[in-house]
């Protein structure tokens, strides 16, 4: 872990927002991940082995995370 985050060797083909979907469950985290590594902000598309530094983020406890522990419902709520 770095001294604000973790580090974080990319896979060609990933971007910002899927990295921040695989790691925060969200891609609105993007924005967190693009100030954390000013330094590829111009980077669409990674090529692969690109270093990214993954802040800490405080989420709310209504956001699902990778590794949440969660029930899915069985039914659909409008059926409830």
């Amino acid at each position: 872990m770095e001294e604000n985050g973790y580090v974080y060797f990319c896979s060609a083909g990933e971007t910002f927002d899927s990295v921040a979907l695989k790691y925060y469950g969200n891609e609105k985290y993007a924005a967190e991940l693009l100030s954390m590594n000013p330094e590829l902000c111009r980077v669409t598309t990674f090529k692969g082995d690109e270093v990214l530094i993954l802040p800490e983020i405080d989420m709310p406890e209504n956001e699902l995370g990778p590794d949440a522990d969660y029930e899915l419902p069985t039914t659909a709520p409008w059926k409830e």
